[in-house]
């Protein structure tokens, strides 16, 4: 199988990336910085993206994207190992990275942009409790890449 047109921007995410997480809402001070690795590959090749967050030592997650390609936005299907499933809409176009979702109890977005030569993402995930009326920051995350 060829890689889905529809995905063909996702190209660039594609690796293996070191992440950084900062300026939290949850590690124990607001200067402390956690690392983990990011796995990010074609399903099938170029049916869907996987993205695998965390090692046997640190929290994981599993990011499922994929999109109908008569629509420009991307669907992204979440769960972590704390139990928590989620369905985020998602944008990638121009080096700018979007996901986001609402719901009454919990509305999140991210904002990120990738550098030009694909080495590096530096985004912002943002919270609200009030179905995205007010928001708050929760955590800086950057993605380094580190395979060639």
């Amino acid at each position: 199988m060829t890689t889905n047109p529809a995905l063909s921007d996702l190209q660039v995410l594609i690796g293996d990336w070191d992440m950084e997480l900062s300026r939290t809402s949850f590690l124990p001070t607001p200067d402390a910085v956690a690392h983990g690795k990011l796995a990010v590959e074609w399903v099938d090749p170029g049916a869907a993206v996987v993205m695998r967050m965390g090692d046997a030592s640190t929290p994981t997650a599993t990011w499922i994207i994929g999109r109908d390609e008569a629509h420009p936005d991307y669907t992204v299907l979440y769960t972590d190992d704390r139990g928590y499933s989620r369905v985020y809409g998602m944008t990638f176009a121009d080096r700018r990275w979007q996901i986001a979702r609402t719901t009454p109890e919990f509305t999140q977005r991210f904002r990120a942009e990738v550098a030009a030569d694909g080495s590096t993402v530096d985004g912002e995930w943002q919270k609200s409790y009030d179905s995205g009326v007010t928001w708050e920051h929760d955590f800086d995350v950057r993605y380094t890449r580190v395979d060639s």
